[in-house]
């Protein structure tokens, strides 16, 4: 085998672990702490994405719903639908979420593709899990959440502060509106 062709080998191998890395990490940010004696059962139901930092998986998409259901087995299914403004139509997809660190932590992975899963931590929510503070494994990927179409200010700058004390760049956050 020439040279060449082991340099692109290596770096083909190397690009394949870094992406499988990416994917299958339970991160969390540095700084960011999940949900101590979190709820599961009190987390199901139907969320509503209130605000986001933009990123390439949701990109075109707004009104982004995600309902949550427990199986038997202890593992989450998530359907999450949104519109897609561009083609005017619904979009919807299935995954499913498991626990990294015990059910009552609230560090999780989400899949959508087979094998694949990202981190899904839920930094904070509030006492009647109403509205929740979510992000993936980096700074750019943050989402505030609400089982109602907004939240109410109280709670929406408690979730401002702390994500900005982490190091996310609040600045950066987009907000959805409901019809």
């Amino acid at each position: 085998m020439k040279k060449e062709n082991w340099i692109l080998a290596i770096t083909g191998g190397v690009a394949v672990a870094a992406l499988t890395y990416n994917f299958l990490s339970d991160d969390i940010p540095k700084g960011a702490e999940a949900v101590q004696d979190f709820d599961k059962d009190r987390y199901m139901g139907l969320w509503n994405e209130i605000a986001r930092i933009p990123n390439w998986i949701e990109k075109g998409v707004d009104q982004l719903t995600e309902e949550y259901s427990l199986n038997e087995d202890g593992i989450i299914n998530v359907i999450t639908r949104a519109h897609q403004a561009e083609k005017d139509k619904w979009t919807e997809v299935s995954g499913k979420i498991k626990f990294v660190k015990g059910e009552n932590i609230g560090m999780l992975k989400v899949s959508y593709l087979g094998p694949f899963y990202l981190s899904y931590n839920v930094l904070d929510v509030d006492i009647e899990y109403k509205y929740a503070l979510v992000s993936g494994s980096s700074l750019d990927y943050l989402w505030i959440l609400s089982k109602e179409k907004s939240v109410p200010d109280d709670i929406k700058q408690r979730f401002l502060d702390k994500a900005k004390a982490i190091g996310f760049d609040i600045q950066k956050l987009e907000w959805n509106h409901y019809n």
